[in-house]
């Protein structure tokens, strides 16, 4: 897998089984093109700050739409 890629320009695709999660070396390598993102065990993470309640559920909200289309739904 080449890691030089630059991760916002592809698509998610369900994993259908049978293929093994990257190991720690290669998700390290990767997190470093995503900034502010983190592991967490095995978890991906990130932190986000809103000002308000306003722009905090407009932000779930552009994931939950963005999320659906893709066909990918991360805990929030």
């Amino acid at each position: 897998m080449a890691t030089s890629c630059n991760l916002a320009d592809r698509q998610c695709r369900p994993c259908e089984g049978g293929i093994a999660p990257l190991d720690a070396a290669m998700a390290s390598e990767m997190l470093h093109s995503l900034v502010g993102w983190a592991l967490n065990g095995e978890c991906l993470e990130k932190t986000f700050a809103f000002r308000n309640h306003y722009e905090a559920m407009a932000f779930v909200n552009a994931i939950a739409w963005l999320s659906h289309r893709e066909n990918h739904h991360p805990e929030l």
